[in-house]
């Protein structure tokens, strides 16, 4: 399916609105149609023009060759009746009246058919925006390593505008216009066809430029998507790095980087605006180019004593005037498809995104945790490096296990790998025996706590951040939650106490607060397996002492995996585990590596602890 006919796809829910949009367009060509018809009486009354030839009241004979004569005669005929008993002036107004009120029909249904259209216009938008959202969701954590935070947010925003805006308005158009066209060139071929086919002649001409500037358009829109990612990926970076922006005196490099990055923009998008505006002169002037032929050829042909009325060529070259604006529109659209296809195509590359974690068909439901989790020579590797290398290793349900090491052992990523937010490259993860990859990831996961060393928070209330993933939360288990954390000595104290917003990221609180109302959620949850990932590596010694203190009650009863910067955090662990390069070089309790005089007790001197 090509990325114009999918994106169109996601107007089916809102094809009523679309066809009801359609019905009141072809209304409004009706109506268009009839208003100018009836300038015909006008100007035959100001032109003086002469409609005495029809006196009987014409017959239709039923033959469809002969439907155009009839009604020409017909009209001849009412006029010349109207003319010869209320006199002109009253056919003037007649006919001003009721081109009047055609015209007024003309607008409501104009007005009702773009009604229909922002229904689905908007419609759409929303449908592809919750579609983003949801796939970023699902995607595995490690699609977002690869992936700016700007870019991101350009497709959800800036990109699905210009689906809604090039495409999905323009599909419409290309829809919309041929049917109108199609009208407008029936009444021209009623009135004259040899005009008409003689008109006909310069539209392939006029398609052909358009096109070719259309194709252009594209490729000036890719580089200016592109530049628009990188835009807001600098104004991210600044929002979140202004005190080492400012500390650093790097504003002049930060705003240098900045103005080039928009500079460069700048240009992309004038080259895609001098081409956008370039289709509409361009048919316009095709456009007067046609009429001043048409009005040459029909001129020829009325010298020639071939031609019509003076009242019908107006009517003619009036119809064919209104022709050119769908015409136009039609010729713009094919431009902006071109445009927009560039934005579907970065909208559809998310959500084609492979997700690579998910559940296998087998897949089996788990209730508990009930014995023991294993690693077996798991490897694992960013790229063709291997971070973890034939790892093995049992955890027994009950047991708290540290793992200790310098940067880039592997630490993290096992933690990464048993709540699988990232698969191992080879070996397996079990849970009781089984492979992590066989049990239901949402059961899975119900099995784990998480404490990281960045404390996440929504912008939302302190109550909801600690309820985190319960559709009924209850405020008797969030209070004991806070208590266990040691978070409820400060809740009690803000003025709307667990009501309270924590403001954007938490910037309400402090670190050790912040850091205790993550703990309170992973209480909350009440999992049988916690994973807290360097949980007080970036706390102050007062905060670090308060947060340890909650971790420790939260850890009680339970199966820890504990992954420590500050080895004064995990003197009590059941077993530690000293990681380098991937693999494992020591492992015991504290005592027992502190009297085996290795790499661990090393570490332990390097930060004055005995």
């Amino acid at each position: 399916m090509s990325l114009i006919k999918r994106a169109f796809s996601y107007a089916k829910p809102y094809r009523t609105s679309f066809v009801t949009a359609i019905i009141f367009n072809l209304l409004y060509a009706l109506f268009n149609v009839i208003a100018l018809a009836f300038m015909m009486p006008i100007l035959s009354v100001l032109f003086g023009e002469k409609t005495t030839g029809v006196i009987a009241k014409p017959i239709y004979s039923g033959d469809l060759g002969n439907l155009k004569q009839f009604f020409s005669d017909y009209s001849a005929y009412y006029m010349n009746e109207l003319s010869q008993t209320q006199g002109p002036v009253y056919v003037l107004a007649i006919s001003c009246v009721i081109f009047i009120i055609a015209f007024l029909f003309r607008n409501i249904f104009s007005f009702l058919s773009e009604t229909c259209l922002v229904d689905l216009r908007s419609g759409v938008t929303r449908d592809l925006r919750v579609d983003i959202h949801n796939k970023i969701i699902d995607l595995p954590v490690a699609y977002f390593t690869e992936k700016r935070k700007g870019d991101m947010l350009n497709r959800i925003s800036s990109d699905v505008n210009e689906v809604e805006s090039n495409i999905l308005n323009s599909v419409v158009e290309i829809i919309r216009s041929p049917i109108m066209i199609i009208f407008f060139v029936v009444v021209l071929f009623t009135v004259s066809y040899q005009l008409t086919i003689f008109a006909i002649l310069v539209f392939p001409i006029m398609g052909t430029i358009i096109s070719l500037i259309g194709k252009s358009l594209k490729k000036a829109a890719a580089h200016a998507q592109d530049e628009l990612s990188n835009i807001i990926t600098y104004v991210d970076e600044t929002l979140s790095s202004l005190k080492i922006i400012k500390i650093f005196n790097a504003e002049d490099q930060v705003k240098g980087r900045f103005d080039e990055s928009i500079n460069r923009y700048r240009k992309y998008l004038q080259k895609v605006m001098k081409k956008r505006a370039l289709a509409s002169p361009t048919s316009e002037f095709l456009g007067a180019v046609t009429i001043g032929l048409i009005v040459f050829f029909g001129g020829k042909l009325s010298l020639e004593g071939n031609g019509l009325t003076g009242s019908q060529f107006i009517f003619y070259i009036a119809t064919f005037y209104t022709l050119l604006d769908p015409i136009k529109r039609f010729s713009k659209a094919l431009s902006d498809v071109q445009k927009g296809e560039v934005s579907a195509k970065r909208i559809f590359e998310v959500l084609d995104a492979d997700v690579s974690i998910k559940d296998v068909p087998d897949a089996k439901g788990i209730e508990a945790f009930e014995d023991k989790i294993e690693f077996r020579n798991v490897t694992f590797a960013y790229g063709k490096h291997n971070v973890i290398e034939n790892f093995n290793l049992t955890i027994n349900k009950g047991e708290t296990v540290a793992f200790v090491g310098q940067s880039g052992s592997g630490k993290s990523t096992l933690a990464n790998l048993i709540t699988r937010f990232w698969d191992v490259k080879s070996g397996q993860i079990l849970i009781d025996g089984i492979d992590i990859k066989h049990i239901k990831l949402n059961d899975y996961r119900l099995l784990f706590g998480l404490v990281t060393q960045d404390s996440i928070l929504f912008n939302d209330t302190i109550f909801n951040n600690i309820s985190l993933g319960d559709k009924c939360p209850n405020l008797e288990k969030v209070e004991y939650a806070a208590q266990i954390a040691n978070a409820e000595e400060f809740i009690v104290k803000m003025p709307e106490k667990y009501q309270e917003s924590v403001g954007e990221g938490g910037s309400k609180l402090s670190g050790g607060q912040k850091q205790r109302l993550s703990i309170a959620r992973a209480v909350y949850k009440n999992p049988p397996i916690m994973v807290l990932d360097e949980a007080t590596s970036a706390l102050d010694t007062k905060s670090e002492k308060l947060v340890q203190v909650a971790l420790n009650n939260m850890m009680q009863n339970r199966t820890s995996l504990v992954i420590a910067h500050r080895l004064s955090t995990i003197q009590n662990a059941d077993k530690i585990v000293v990681m380098e390069a991937g693999k494992i070089i020591e492992q015991g309790n504290h005592h027992s590596l502190i009297e085996k005089k290795g790499v661990y007790a090393n570490l332990v001197n390097m930060q004055n602890f005995e």
